[in-house]
């Protein structure tokens, strides 16, 4: 997350400076760390049979409905990020990439919330939190860049096809 797009936001768009946004994050984090709830001490894991419907649920541990998608998400966004700087390809294939995510990630986030409170520390919820948080503001980023700068970002030598997509 933010591999491409901070440095492009900070760098060539100059919206705010890095100390600025370092600000924004610790304010929204110490916001989260007193708002998440206090652990359950003697939480047990809900006995469903689907993984997606007891995370959904908030019946697995926050570790469990975390880390998987977190890892696969980023590895998604990077992934499809090298290939649109690359030129390998579309803009609008880079966008239906993002579009097709959305979903996955309103489920995530869902579940990282429920599940919050089936930690050991406050703080591991806090984080979680504020990782779901940082996901919409990456695709917001994204969007910013796409609409307004993406001679920036994408390739448009190599993108014959969709070159109108970079004016």
């Amino acid at each position: 997350m933010f591999f491409y797009s901070l440095p492009i936001l900070f760098n060539d768009i100059g919206l705010f400076r890095p100390m600025e946004g370092l600000f924004m994050a610790v304010v929204i984090l110490i916001v989260l760390y007193f708002s998440a709830p206090p652990p359950e001490q003697n939480w047990r894991p809900e006995p469903y049979d689907s993984f997606l419907l007891a995370s959904w649920l908030g019946g697995v541990a926050l570790h469990w409905a975390f880390w998987p998608f977190f890892l696969l998400l980023n590895a998604s966004l990077l992934f499809a990020d090298q290939l649109a700087m690359a030129g390998k390809i579309t803009v609008s294939s880079w966008d239906e990439i993002h579009f097709v995510l959305l979903f996955p990630i309103a489920w995530w986030t869902v579940s990282v919330w429920r599940c919050s409170r089936n930690t050991h520390s406050r703080t591991w919820s806090a984080l979680a939190r504020f990782a779901t948080i940082a996901v919409p503001v990456e695709y917001a980023i994204k969007l910013l860049i796409r609409i307004d700068y993406p001679r920036i970002f994408f390739n448009c030598e190599d993108l014959l096809l969709d070159y109108g997509s970079c004016f």
